[in-house]
Formats: structure tokens, C-alpha cells, sequence
């Protein structure tokens, strides 16, 4: 039985995220409470009324963000008196939501001037923290969408609605379930931080290493072997992390320049770095944040979602090792020698416990469990196999530690039957042993140390939700949603197709200044409902408009992953994100595919399905998503084995898109040509050997 020796842990009882001295360590505690709170919620050790857990989550991120961003800044005294300000301001909003919750049901609809001056002060709050978090394009889109609330009834026909009071806007946007407090911040304060701190614990306890490993073992040797490892180590960290930016600056300062140091232009290996890191977001089992919240605004369970997302998943990791592998190709680029290479067979031996929380919660979300227990338990675990871990150290060789993790696994186990208090029972159990050694108060600090780093990673998150909520809120308030859905629905009854380029410009536009999250929830409560109109399955249009919003952090000109590759790889931003663009084209094609044949989803429907069946259509639809993204990868690189001339790249590329179009016809004519561009690849590589 192998064991798992703890990390090191830093110095100082926080990490670099949190300003250095007595505030660093004040905040870093209030870090680590915040995620105690979050567990002792999730896992129903505190029981309060949802509309509470919000406004206290909420409470939280203000009281962290305003400090945080700060001491961020050079030193203004002006400027930490109005973070300390605003974070008290915040604080004082939950505590109010806290002890006036029945009162404020119970005058719902009818506020005080109390109660509006506290919603005001709510509503700034989010919108500064916004704005120190992310800059100033969100809160100018929540603000343009508040501002319709109060003025819309001034706008011409059919922009306009009947009019609101100032009271009854705040009242909407402040209290209740559909403004600040709605579902992007019900989902953020359950699902979505949970699994950060999942995915926090893994990576401290040896997860990325354990990826590295298994992904160099596998593929370093190979053609390109570099990239490869990028591509598949990045995909297998978007099984635990889900945060495409969070990937590139992680695993990103392995793989870049790795890959440069093999020969790979800097643009292309900050390009397939940024690639495979936005596309853990798509990668089932944990996914990104938006799947949680899709999951939550469709009423369907988790496992729908990630059934819908994983064979375009494993087509756009594809995709990305296909254009890498001709990449490598095309400029001769070997990998590492095999005998210097770890083995991935030794890493998995060595660290396989590793995988069992993995395991676990892949079990449970596919077994019908919510993703709030199946997260719960798998933190758990997580848990227990780093205080395992530490613990086993301390015993004697061979036949004890065996003892020792067959009785913590059984103890464990024991969950199914008795619930989760029993993990909870293990936890205290092993933290108590753990304290009475010195490895073992180590591995404490580890622990403490992810607690805290959990939640300042989940601020983002967070902050996002709290103010898209507000537009959410417009929605339900004005019902807006309806004159731009009738605009979708007006174009899609000419063309279909024009509907969906609109609905993919409206993601890229508006993922140019906001994160994956808020652009999701925007576009899809304003374009779903219309594409659903035409007929479009309601969870395809949605993962339509997760894709876009996903990719509009490769495409120019913000590309936020890109630039955030840009510094490791030493290389300028638009240009990876002209790489990336090459790269992830499965990213940009699948979604329309999905539209007009659902299968590739996994969803019934579709004329395909209906004339020759469910499981033939998804075959033939998959091998032919594979041609098209096999003779793009072609078009894009020039290069098959010997480098290819424009004419064959063209004729690569019409071929693509004619398997992409769901035209009568248009299947034969990219078949066909398909097999022209194979044949006169071969043709000119026979040629070229005779020469």
C-alpha cells in the first residue's frame, strides 16, 4: 500500500493572494471561515433558510473582496478607508437580511424607507465590488440593465415597459430571490464553491503532479510530445478545476515552456496552453460553474448536463491533439527520450488514492446524487486521504498501514448507509490525531492553507453572480427578454443559421469585458427561450451560448486566457489568441453542428435520428465531426506527413465545411471531397518519395 507524503507547506500561514503582515492574516482567517461556513452549510452541520445562506455568502464576499483589492494597489490611505468602508457596508447589508428575514417576508412588496436605503447600499456594494474585481465592463452592463428598470417606460415601442417606482426596483434587486439574492448567487453559494475547494484540496494534495506525470509518461516520447502533454494534462485538470484561466497559470508554467524549450513557437504554445485550459470548463465530470447554474436555470438533474457535454468534450480535446500532432509534423519537433520520462503506470501506483475522490464523485453524479452531496462527499474524502496520508507515516511498515486504510475505508463507506455525518466523524477523528504530531500539524497548515486559498479563489466567482443577478432581475421584472427573443425568432423564421451567428456574436461581444459566467447567464435567459421557439432542443441552445462564452476568452481582442498565457510564454496576447483560434476550431464548429443534429449532444430529435435511429446517428454524426475537424487541422497547419500547397489546404477547408452545413446534399459533396484531398495527399507523397 503506497502512502502519501505531505507537501510542504509555506512559511507564512497564507498564501500570496493575501497582503503580507497583521491584515494578510486577519483576512486569511476570515478566508478561512468563510469556507467553513460554505461546508458547514452544504453539508447541513448549519441549517438556516436559503435567503439567509445567500445574504451571508454574499456578506462574506464583500467583507473580502474591497480589503483584498486594496492592499492589491500601491498604498493609498484614501483608498484602504473606502475598502474597509464598503466590506463593513456589505457586511451590515447581511447582517440586515439576517436578523429583519421574517419581517421583510412578511412586508414583502411594500419596503420601508429602511428597507430601500439598505437595498441601495446592497445594489452599491455589488456593483463597486464588480468593479474592483473585474473591471468596469460588467457593472456598465448591470447598470445599463438597472437603468432600463427605471427608465424603460421612456424608451420608444416595443423597447419600452409599463414603469416601475425606484422602491419597487430596489425591493426586486435587493430582497427576495431574483435580483442580487437569485439563482447565479444560490448556485455560487452552494455548488460552485464547493467544488473550488475541491478542486483546491486535490491540487494541494498532489494532483496536478499526479496529471503531469501520467500525461509525460504517456505522450512526452511522442511526436510533439510537448504540446500533448499540455492538451492532456490541462483537460485532465478541468476534471477537478473548471476555471480555464486558473489552468493556464497553473499548469501553464509547466507546459509553456516545456513546449518552447522543444521547438514550439511561443504564440502556439500559449495558444494550445489557453485552448485545452478553457476547455476543462466543457470537461466532464466537475465541468466549469456555468455547468452547475445550467443545471439549476434548466430543472434538470447534473448528469443531463454532462451527458450533453461529453462527446463535444472529447472532440474538442481532439481537435486540440490533432492540430498539435501536425504542428509537431510540420516543423520536425520529436519528444523527450522515453528512459527520461516518468512512468505513468509508477505515478498512478505511487499516488493512486489520489483518484478515489475522483471516482467517488464521478459515481455519485452519475448515480442520480445532487452535485451538492456528491461535492460534500468528495471534499470529504479529499479530506481524509491528506490526513491519511500524513498519518500513516507515523506507523510501523507493512501489515498496519494495510490495517490502517482498509478500516479508514470502511469507515468511510459507511456514508451510503449512514450519511455524511460519518466522513465528518473520520474528519474530527484524524484531525485530532493529526495534531499531536509534528507531520501531522504540517499537514494541518496544508489543509488551513486550502481552506483559505479556496475562498479567495471563489471571489471572482462569486462577485460575477451577485451582479448578473440584477440583470436576471430585469429580466423577471420587465420581461425584456421577450423583445429581443422576438427579434431572434423574427430572423430565424428566414434562416436559422443567421439567428445562431447572432446569438454567437452576442457571447463573443459581450465575452470581450465579462467572464464565462455572467455571459452565459445573460445570453442564454435572453437568446434560450428563442432558439427554443425555433425549435432548437432547450439544453442544446444553452450549451450553444456556454461554448461562446467560453471561447470568447481565445478570441480578440481581450482573450483573457490568452493574455494571461502571454507572460509565461513570453509572447504577445493577440497573437496566441490567433494560435488558440487555429486550435480550438472544434470549439466553434460542434455547437452549430448540435443545433441541426442533436445527437452530437446526445438529445433526441433532428430529421437524422428520426430516419435511421438514435445510436446510428450519433455514430455517423461523430465520424463525421471527426473528418471535419481531421481535414480542418489539414487546412490550418499545411501539412500531412509533407508540407501542402494552398490549393490542397483550400480544398481541406470547403470540405470541412460542407460536412459542418445540415444541407441536402451537403454530406455527399464533403464525403467526396473528402476522399479528392485524401487522394491527392497521397498522390503528392508518393511523388515525393519517388523524387
Amino acid at each position: 500500500m503506497s502512502d502519501i507524503a505531505s507537501p510542504p507547506v509555506q512559511p507564512e500561514p497564507h498564501g500570496a493572494a493575501f497582503p503580507a503582515g497583521t491584515v494578510g492574516r486577519g483576512l486569511f482567517w476570515l478566508a478561512v471561515v468563510f469556507s467553513l461556513f460554505q461546508i458547514a452549510t452544504a453539508a447541513h452541520l448549519v441549517d438556516m433558510p436559503s435567503q439567509i445562506t445567500r445574504a451571508v455568502h454574499v456578506g462574506f464576499l464583500m467583507a473580502l473582496t474591497f480589503p483584498l483589492m486594496a492592499y492589491a494597489k500601491p498604498r493609498s490611505g484614501l483608498l484602504t478607508s473606502l475598502g474597509w468602508t464598503l466590506a463593513l457596508a456589505g457586511v451590515a447589508v447581511a447582517l440586515y437580511q439576517w436578523v429583519e428575514y421574517r419581517d421583510l417576508i412578511l412586508r414583502a412588496g411594500r419596503p420601508t424607507d429602511l428597507d430601500i436605503t439598505v437595498g441601495v447600499i446592497a445594489l452599491l456594494t455589488v456593483f463597486a465590488a464588480g468593479y474592483a474585481m473585474m473591471g468596469i465592463a460588467l457593472p456598465i452592463i448591470a447598470g445599463l440593465f438597472l437603468a432600463y428598470c427605471l427608465f424603460g417606460e421612456y424608451l420608444p415601442y416595443p423597447l419600452n415597459h409599463r414603469g416601475y417606482a425606484f422602491g419597487q426596483v430596489i425591493d426586486h434587486m435587493a430582497y427576495g430571490t431574483e435580483g442580487i439574492y437569485g439563482i447565479p448567487i444560490y448556485v455560487s453559494s452552494t455548488y460552485i464553491f464547493l467544488f473550488i475547494l475541491f478542486g483546491s484540496f486535490l491540487e494541494r494534495a498532489g494532483m496536478i503532479q499526479l496529471f503531469t506525470d501520467v500525461s509525460m509518461g504517456f505522450f512526452g516520447h511522442r511526436q510533439g510530445g510537448a504540446a500533448k502533454v499540455s492538451v492532456v494534462s490541462s483537460g485532465l485538470m478541468g476534471t477537478i478545476s473548471g476555471s480555464g484561466v486558473a489552468n493556464v497559470v497553473t499548469t501553464g508554467q509547466f507546459t509553456i515552456p516545456l513546449m518552447k524549450r522543444f521547438g514550439y513557437r511561443a504564440e502556439f504554445a500559449g495558444g494550445v496552453e489557453s485552448t485545452a485550459s478553457m476547455g476543462g470548463q466543457i470537461m466532464p465530470p466537475v465541468m466549469g460553474a456555468v455547468a452547475f447554474i445550467m443545471a439549476e436555470t434548466l430543472d434538470v438533474p447534473y448528469v443531463e448536463v454532462v451527458k450533453a457535454a461529453l462527446i463535444p468534450a472529447i472532440l474538442y480535446f481532439a481537435s486540440a491533439f490533432w492540430i498539435v500532432h501536425l504542428e509537431a509534423g510540420k516543423f520536425a519537433l520529436r519528444g523527450l527520450p522515453k528512459d527520461e520520462l516518468p512512468s505513468p503506470f509508477r505515478a498512478v501506483r505511487e499516488r493512486w488514492m489520489l483518484l478515489v475522490p475522483l471516482a467517488v464523485l464521478i459515481y455519485l453524479l452519475f448515480g442520480g446524487y445532487t452535485p451538492l452531496f456528491a461535492g460534500t462527499v468528495g471534499l470529504g474524502l479529499t479530506v481524509l486521504l491528506i490526513l491519511g496520508g500524513s498519518i500513516v507515516l507515523g506507523l510501523p511498515k507493512g501489515i498496519i498501514r494495510v490495517l490502517f486504510w482498509i478500516c479508514l475505508g470502511l469507515v468511510t463507506a459507511a456514508f451510503l448507509n449512514f450519511g455524511s455525518m460519518v466522513l465528518f466523524a473520520a474528519v474530527a477523528a484524524l484531525i485530532a490525531w493529526c495534531a499531536l504530531s509534528k507531520g501531522g500539524r504540517e499537514t494541518l497548515g496544508l489543509l488551513r492553507d486550502s481552506l483559505g486559498e479556496g475562498a479567495r479563489t471563489a471571489l471572482p466567482v462569486g462577485v460575477a453572480c451577485a451582479l448578473v443577478g440584477i440583470v436576471i432581475g430585469t429580466m423577471t421584472l420587465t420581461g425584456a427578454a421577450n423583445t429581443f427573443g422576438q427579434f431572434i425568432v423574427s430572423i430565424g423564421e428566414q434562416s436559422l443559421f443567421l439567428s445562431l451567428v447572432l446569438t454567437m456574436i452576442t457571447c463573443i461581444f459581450l465575452g470581450m469585458g465579462i467572464p464565462t459566467i455572467p455571459n452565459y447567464i445573460i445570453t442564454s435567459s435572453i437568446a434560450g427561450p428563442a432558439l427554443l421557439d425555433l425549435g432548437v432542443p432547450l439544453i442544446v441552445s444553452h450549451m450553444f451560448v456556454f461554448y461562446f462564452g467560453i471561447l470568447a476568452d481565445l478570441t480578440p481582442p481581450v482573450a483573457l486566457a490568452c493574455f494571461a498565457a502571454a507572460p509565461i510564454a513570453k509572447a504577445s496576447g493577440l497573437r496566441i489568441s490567433m494560435e488558440a483560434i487555429k486550435v480550438a476550431a472544434a470549439g466553434f464548429v460542434i455547437p452549430f453542428m448540435a443545433v441541426y443534429t442533436p445527437v452530437l449532444m446526445l438529445q433526441p430529435g433532428g430529421p437524422l435520428a428520426e430516419a435511421i435511429g438514435f445510436w446510428p446517428a450519433v455514430a455517423y454524426t461523430v465520424v463525421k465531426t471527426v473528418l471535419s475537424i481531421g481535414l480542418w487541422g489539414v487546412a490550418v497547419i499545411g501539412w500531412m506527413g509533407r508540407p501542402l500547397g494552398w490549393p490542397i489546404r483550400i480544398l481541406a477547408m470547403v470540405a470541412a465545411f460542407t460536412l459542418i452545413a445540415a444541407l441536402p446534399l451537403t454530406d455527399e459533396i464533403g464525403f467526396a471531397l473528402a476522399a479528392l484531398t485524401a487522394g491527392l495527399i497521397w498522390f503528392g507523397k508518393g511523388r515525393t518519395a519517388q523524387a
